[in-house]
């Protein structure tokens, strides 16, 4: 049985009840049991916790990452990978299933889950594939995935193939209330490419992505999720076009999510120019133009994206030191992700305090359907705390991930995880792994 917790002082900020005041909250049983002022502990055995002058929130969920394991353990694992979702201030992480073999059948999914319950410390929730093999041929057994765990359903790392197959998914999906998360990239216009298509390809030399790689797969994954009514999840959104597209579905009642990552909320395609071509800046979809960052952060505000995801995609040393053309795409974002919201968003008043709550907790536990996402009492135990005036500089040796390809290196961030609590118990405090 979990000890209780008692976390003393903080300013609690939770979107579910729009509570924001500073209150202790007390977990008994791995479960909030109350929010109030001055609770005091009702045993000796009850752990303590200093949250004076932090922010305590319910814990985050990344519905967004690449833990690689099974095959490709070189890059992350799950005890790897969830150290760094601790340490990053993550209570649950959502790992998608592009990995050796597919995370594809109840056993993959039984398998990712056994592992996790040995060597994972925060929720590891599974992504099953729409397809065999994420193939784009032939359907995979949704729901025997969803009976094994699956939270929900994608190909990431590669769109749903073809309209007709999203169709068939969409329809199946329905009968059990799951979501498909889909890629946006139409790979006919995308093949090849290695940045942005525009002034710095042009300057660079590099081979564009050109933004209607993404924008003619969100019109026609949105057209398909009109005619089923399915529930469809849009992965790292990158383009002002992209955001009109959903916002104007949203407004026709179209059941449409989306996600950002903090990468193309923060950076632009210059990056790459102005860092020497270093392939920490390669990430797919590419970093595009200021035009578009400005966009996904007016998206934010008004509520047309309604998550932030990290995308985490470690790789090893050897995958990232080549030229730029033969680097693999993805950035190790998990242990960056809220220290680079709270400085360049929410102290610059882009965002409130809430709003991160509620795309960082809140709403992911909504869209993915699982346990958390708000502090009223029955909850899980699951909580984060932030410190607001921790500044640091951003080091990727001191990194929990396998993965240190970061395009922040060297950054000066003001904000930070402070302590990381599951099921009520600490994993993470005073900015340190327990």
């Amino acid at each position: 049985m979990a000890k209780d917790l008692l976390i003393k002082g903080g300013r609690v900020i939770d979107p579910s009840s729009r509570t924001d005041q500073v209150l202790d909250v007390l977990v008994v049983d791995g479960k909030i049991a109350d929010l109030s002022e001055n609770i005091e502990p009702e045993n000796a055995a009850t752990t303590v916790l200093d949250a004076t002058r932090k922010i305590v929130m319910p814990g985050f969920i990344d519905m967004h990452v690449h833990l690689r394991e099974p095959g490709f353990e070189h890059k992350e694992d799950i005890e790897s990978g969830t150290r760094a979702a601790a340490k990053g201030g993550f209570t649950a992480v959502a790992c998608m299933p592009n990995t050796e073999p597919a995370c594809d059948s109840d056993t993959v999914v039984t398998g990712i889950l056994e592992k996790a319950r040995k060597r994972a410390c925060v929720r590891v929730y599974p992504i099953g594939a729409v397809t065999k093999g994420r193939a784009g041929k032939e359907l995979a057994e949704m729901g025997e995935m969803r009976a094994a765990g699956a939270v929900a359903f994608s190909d990431d790392g590669s769109p749903v193939a073809t309209a007709e197959i999203l169709r068939c998914a969409l329809e199946y999906l329905k009968s059990f209330d799951a979501v498909l998360i889909e890629h946006p990239e139409d790979l006919s216009l995308s093949a090849g490419g290695q940045i942005n298509y525009g002034l710095v390809s042009t300057v660079s030399g590099l081979r564009g992505i050109p933004r209607e790689s993404e924008e003619v797969a969100v019109a026609r994954d949105l057209l398909i999720a009109r005619l089923t009514g399915g529930r469809l999840h849009f992965a790292h959104i990158s383009t002002k076009g992209a955001v009109d597209l959903i916002r104007q579905a949203k407004a026709r009642g179209i059941n449409v999510t989306c996600e950002v990552t903090p990468h193309h909320l923060i950076l632009t395609d210059e990056m790459v120019l102005e860092t020497a071509y270093d392939t920490s800046t390669k990430v797919n979809p590419p970093l595009r133009t200021q035009e578009d960052v400005d966009a996904l952060r007016d998206a934010l505000a008004d509520g047309t994206i309604d998550a932030i995801a990290t995308d985490h995609a470690p790789h090893h040393i050897d995958e990232k030191w080549v030229e730029y053309d033969y680097a693999d795409f993805g950035i190790s974002g998990l242990e960056t992700a809220v220290s680079l919201i709270i400085d360049r968003l929410v102290l610059p008043g882009i965002i409130s305090w809430m709003k991160m709550a509620e795309l960082m907790s809140y709403n992911p536990a909504r869209i993915l359907g699982v346990p958390g996402g708000t502090l009223k009492p029955g909850a899980p135990g699951d909580i984060t705390i932030i410190d607001p005036d921790c500044e640091y500089s951003i080091l990727p040796h001191n990194f929990e991930s396998k993965g240190k390809n970061s395009p922040f290196v060297g950054w000066r961030v003001i904000g930070a995880p402070y302590g990381t609590v599951v099921g009520g118990k600490a994993v993470m405090y005073d900015r340190r792994l327990i």
